[in-house]
């Protein structure tokens, strides 16, 4: 089978087009023909220091999302059938292989694939939308008429934490460059700052939750904004510039948030994606090959959407 894989840390010029065998599922294991994957910031980070954060090292094959086909079923799998459509993430933070035409994964870590959505937009959901799901909903709790803050709004995690927020009733506030305010407000989005010409944390009050996905200087600036009693879940590992003093004597509940495989969140992003309260917007969609290309882009830092890599029909 094809795969992308690299020998060394790099730029996108190691990543490059390997022929490797097609694995076999393990008990509890579905085998998936690949027919999309997509791209996130973990995969060009773990290119880049050439190793994954569970320690794994080259030669390795990226990606986590993917949306295809149940080619096979290892022992003990009764979930799924060989043609069954399927999407999800799994293994993370291990590595598991998505940039490939094939690739294993535990049962229960995928799910059926949303009906009537292209596997194309399907591999673009899950990284991104798991962790917008399990920051808004299992660990924030939002609740209707609360306010919540989302930074990188446009981003692929803001906008679908955007969509999920209005879903469960908030109000929306995000940040985002002026031109992006347009697609945003289409998602539901209530209020809209542009970073580029003013400061949020003097324009914004009353926050119950902030959904933060800079780091920095936004920790502390963030936690001007919130009502005593908020959350606010990073995305991002904190470090010394995190205010923990500041956010404990205010009563709010603040740490890093890291996202785990979970069938069921699967489950419920593809309700609502059924229901029309969800969609996933696409940036660029590249072939398999122009894997490098895909990264080029997300490092700039200036997509709307997701990233993701076209394998087969």
């Amino acid at each position: 089978m094809r795969g992308i894989s690299q020998d060394a840390a790099g730029g996108p010029e190691v990543l490059k087009v390997v022929e490797a065998d097609r694995p076999v599922p393990g008990m509890n294991e579905v085998l998936v023909r690949v027919h999309a994957a997509g791209v996130n910031p973990t995969d060009w980070k773990t290119r880049a220091r050439g190793r994954f954060g569970s320690g794994a090292t080259p030669p390795f094959i990226l990606g986590y999302d993917v949306s295809g086909v149940v080619e096979a079923v290892g022992a003990g799998v009764m979930l799924f059938a060989p043609g069954d459509e399927v999407f999800g993430m799994p293994r993370f933070p291990y590595p598991a292989g998505a940039y490939a035409e094939y690739m294993t994964a535990p049962a229960r870590h995928v799910a059926p694939k949303p009906a009537g959505l292209d596997h194309v937009h399907a591999a673009a959901l899950p990284l991104a939308a798991l962790t917008a799901w399990q920051a808004v909903v299992d660990i924030a709790d939002v609740r209707p008429g609360q306010r919540v803050l989302v930074h990188a709004a446009a981003g692929g995690v803001g906008h679908l934490a955007v969509q999920i927020a209005k879903a469960r009733g908030a109000h929306v506030v995000g940040t985002a460059r002026k031109a992006k305010h347009d697609f945003l407000r289409g998602l539901g989005a209530d209020e809209l700052i542009d970073y580029t010409q003013e400061d949020f944390a003097e324009t914004v009050q009353d926050i119950d939750v902030v959904i933060e996905t800079i780091g920095g200087g936004y920790w502390p600036r963030s936690l001007q904004t919130m009502r005593p009693g908020g959350v606010m879940v990073s995305l991002l590992p904190l470090d010394d510039r995190f205010p923990t003093a500041q956010a404990r004597g205010a009563g709010i509940r603040a740490g890093f948030m890291l996202v785990e495989p979970d069938q069921a969140g699967l489950r419920a992003i593809s309700a609502l994606v059924e229901t029309g309260r969800l969609r996933v917007e696409l940036d660029t969609v590249v072939p398999l090959e122009l894997a490098g290309k895909a990264h080029e882009l997300g490092e700039a830092g200036r997509t709307t959407g997701k990233l993701v890599l076209f394998i087969t029909e």
